[in-house]
């Protein structure tokens, strides 16, 4: 009976460990719904740019577009609709 272990195979160490390679850049294939709202389209557009960038370059555009969106809604608060004339006579 023989309890010696086998030799292990050499390790290039030049050749990867682990020959997986990570998925590149798909595109996830979500239709945007078009809001009406031309300031609004125009960031929401910008989101189609992150199906052509790895995942560390998403953030950047996620974060541009929700400062555009932010200031969107801030500027509908800024400029109220003007107040229809009533005629009190």
């Amino acid at each position: 009976m023989n309890d010696a272990m086998p030799e292990p195979e050499p390790v290039d160490a030049a050749a990867p460990q682990d020959a997986h390679e990570p998925a590149g850049a798909a595109p996830l294939g979500v239709e945007r719904a078009v809001t009406g709202h031309p300031g609004v389209d125009v960031h929401l557009a910008r989101l189609e740019e992150v199906d052509h960038l790895p995942a560390d370059g998403h953030l950047e555009v996620y974060e541009d577009v929700h400062r555009g969106l932010r200031a969107e809604l801030t500027s509908l608060d800024a400029h109220p609709a003007p107040r229809p004339y009533e005629n009190r006579s």
